[in-house]
């Protein structure tokens, strides 16, 4: 099929505007909206609509390859149960990010190797919230026709508000006529009433030949390392599917950069396509507030448990605690389990300040909560305090942790539910429901479920360091370092 589709979602952005729900290492992308779905599914079940769709390529962070699988699996399912219909799933692993220029040369070089470098290939952000799926789908088909013509299309959204957040692409009909920075708010109240200014929503769609020509015309040095890395990379492939692990060391060199500043902005070859398909880029928690439903009489919007009273033009989220807010007025409220935002409204933007330095005082809230994600399933700080940590560990059906060991702590474990597999130094255990083992420091251990059942455990820590540095990898199934 001649716009066969192969699509590039990019997933490696933290999200500190939207901190204290997204986080280093549980980014914005995995948050859940109120239909249940991340937006990373989201981004997925976006892509899995398109008609001429042939494989998705996820452009990620390798910390986050098992937990993007599970977001996907149950609606590729759904989607195979549906129409049969065979798509390819294929991953780029970043050992850390270098921005968007460095990730798209790096997944056209791939799909040139695995498809043709004719490949039509549509990069969208894994974050964004596009409403109108028919009108995505039409102006798509619009975008892979100029891509045909061997050029680089860009998704052009109408303005309907003076946003100063986005930046603009001045356009007549396809024509792009210049790019313009994020304006002041009188300059995009100018930019609305003109009707010939577009906002740049980040969304592309290109020949993978044509991407990299012009990489090789305006930024050279970064196709010439990227090309290096990959040919020091590991590739392993399974039936329909691909992994492409980029070399750290490699990779540290390619030059940090944006696609739009390095190609996008300079070359003569783009076009665009101004739809109107209800997008977002989902950028601070006012755009969030949005997301859930309509203002009340007041001009609020809360979600959870939320008593107001005096209460105007505010934006209030709980998951967990009872909030009560009296007299209060443009105010944004966010309460998670281990950290709380209190912001104006008007200062949404300005929330990644507080993001920084949250992570330059050191404290573990910009990196991680409470409930932490891992290959094998997920540990929950229930308790912490001096020399001791209490953990709830859930390990999923068939996984196991790492052979290791510590160094400073001693664990407990007490098994909650299901059966656990155990090394403790020389031995090795069948722990059921209620049943413990103690675990030195300086043993080796292990911890796997061999079940089709979820294994719960709690772990008691006790030491003078308790810190997850404090891990020795002896083997792992994941491909782990040795330590940390």
């Amino acid at each position: 099929m001649k716009n066969e589709i192969h699509s590039v979602i990019l997933s490696g952005g933290v999200g500190s505007r939207l901190w204290p729900a997204s986080r280093e290492q549980d980014p914005k992308q995995f948050i859940k909206l109120n239909d249940g779905l991340s937006f990373i599914q989201k981004a997925f079940e976006r892509c899995l609509n398109l008609p001429n769709i042939s494989s998705i390529l996820n452009v990620t962070n390798r910390d986050f390859l098992f937990r993007i699988k599970d977001e996907y699996q149950d609606m590729v399912e759904s989607v195979k149960a549906k129409s049969n219909k065979k798509i390819d799933s294929n991953y780029i692993l970043e050992p850390f990010g270098r921005n968007t220029a460095p990730a798209i040369i790096a997944a056209a070089l791939n799909i040139k190797a695995l498809y043709g470098e004719d490949s039509i290939m549509l990069v969208l952000p894994s974050d964004h919230i596009i409403e109108n799926q028919e009108k995505f789908n039409e102006a798509v088909f619009e975008a892979a026709n100029l891509a045909n013509l061997d050029k680089i299309a860009l998704f052009g959204i109408h303005p309907d508000t003076p946003e100063t957040g986005y930046g603009y692409i001045q356009a007549k009909g396809n024509e792009v006529i210049r790019f313009v920075e994020k304006p002041n708010l009188d300059k995009a109240k100018q930019y609305l009433a003109s009707g010939d200014y577009l906002w740049n929503s980040g969304l592309f769609c290109f020949k993978a030949k044509t991407i990299l020509n012009e990489a090789k015309k305006y930024c050279p040095d970064i196709l010439a390392d990227v090309t290096k890395c990959i040919k020091l990379s590991e590739v392993s492939k399974g039936n329909a599917y691909s992994v492409l692990e980029l070399d750290s060391e490699t990779f540290a060199k390619v030059t940090n950069d944006s696609i739009d500043y390095s190609i996008m902005e300079k070359s003569d070859n783009t076009a665009v396509v101004s739809c109107d398909i209800g997008w977002s880029d989902v950028g601070n928690w006012n755009a969030i507030s949005k997301l859930h439903q309509e203002a009340d009489s007041n001009g609020n919007v809360i979600n959870g448990n939320i008593i107001l009273q005096d209460v105007t033009n505010s934006y209030i989220e709980s998951k967990d605690r009872v909030i009560g807010a009296l007299g209060l007025d443009n105010l944004l409220i966010i309460d998670t389990k281990d950290a709380l935002l209190v912001a104006s409204k008007d200062k949404s933007q300005n929330v990644k300040d507080i993001y920084t330095k949250v992570k330059e005082l050191g404290c573990d809230t910009y990196k991680n909560h409470l409930k932490v994600h891992r290959p094998w399933g997920t540990y929950t700080v229930l308790e912490e305090g001096i020399g001791f940590k209490i953990k709830r560990i859930e390990v999923m059906q068939g996984e196991k942790l790492s052979l290791q060991m510590h160094d400073h702590r001693s664990e407990h474990w007490v098994v909650v539910s299901g059966e656990a597999n155990v090394v403790n130094g020389d031995k090795d255990l069948v722990l059921k429901e209620g049943n413990s083992t103690f675990i030195p420091a300086k043993n080796k251990h292990r911890l796997a479920n061999l079940t089709k059942e979820k294994l719960v455990i709690i772990e008691v820590q006790v030491g003078s360091y308790l810190g997850e540095d404090d891990i020795h990898r002896f083997d792992d199934v994941y491909g782990r370092v040795s330590n940390g």
